[in-house]
């Protein structure tokens, strides 16, 4: 079992920067690839950014690419997601996750086994 808590979510202007955290427990954190998900009103869960067990590579979504920036620290057993210059449909719910055996390529949300219960992010124009 893998226990995960987001937070770091509120309410930023258009441009403007927010650093999420998703602290997690109940398993060997440096062997778990860890992603975030977002998913706004009456849409389907995206993919946001997936982080290897080592830290050492990452993989983002299109529309993420060059704004966001997703880290991990094992020591402390957190993952982070700095996001940079954000626009209003950057607005979502934001959801952290962990693949027990994932690799760059876990971008799909049923590649997941464990989820936190999401942050909200709003950014107005």
């Amino acid at each position: 079992q893998v226990q995960l808590v987001e937070s770091g979510g509120g309410l930023v202007h258009d441009g403007g920067s927010l650093r999420l955290s998703c602290a997690a427990s109940g398993a060997t954190f440096s062997r778990i690839a860890m992603g975030w998900f977002r998913q706004a009103p009456g849409k389907e869960r995206e993919f946001v950014a997936v982080i290897s067990w080592s830290g050492e590579g990452t993989y983002y979504g299109d529309s993420m690419r060059g704004r966001f920036t997703i880290s991990r620290d094992n020591a402390k057993n957190m993952v982070y997601l700095q996001m940079n210059s954000l626009k209003p449909e950057d607005t979502a719910v934001y959801y952290c996750a962990a693949d027990i055996y994932g690799n760059l390529n876990s971008i799909a949300p049923d590649d997941y086994d464990y989820w936190g219960q999401g942050t909200q992010v709003t950014v107005s124009s």
